[in-house]
């Protein structure tokens, strides 16, 4: 049986409100005081600059993180994760059989997708 889902809004005053981009992943180093196991993620999104993100990739290691192409939401404001500031955050799926929160990261099928593209 399916669950409900959560209930239908406006896609012009939600979801064309958040800025979503394309980026590649160029810094990965663990965030050692965050409360619970996660990286601090520097990410390039070309135009719009690089951005910082602490995420709960931990079920990949840093080495495959690197050079990964992700989709970030780019204006949600920054938010202090333990004493690193997180300035977007990276779109992910629960990461299979993992605890809630830990994820794998979104990405497009094609690696030639332009860096800073719009995610639609």
């Amino acid at each position: 049986m399916a669950r409900e889902t959560k209930p239908v809004v406006d896609k012009e005053a939600t979801f064309d409100q958040v800025e979503l981009r394309l980026g590649r992943v160029v810094q990965v180093s663990l965030q050692e005081s965050s409360p619970k196991k996660a990286y601090r993620i520097v990410v390039d999104f070309g135009k719009f600059g690089r951005k910082t993100s602490v995420g709960r990739f931990t079920h990949h290691s840093e080495k495959e993180l690197m050079g990964q192409l992700v989709v970030g939401a780019l204006n949600f404001g920054t938010r202090q994760v333990g004493d690193a500031d997180s300035e977007c955050l990276i779109l992910g799926v629960q990461f299979p059989k993992a605890e809630s929160g830990e994820a794998t990261f979104l990405t497009p099928a094609n690696p030639d997708a332009k860096i800073g593209g719009k995610v639609f």
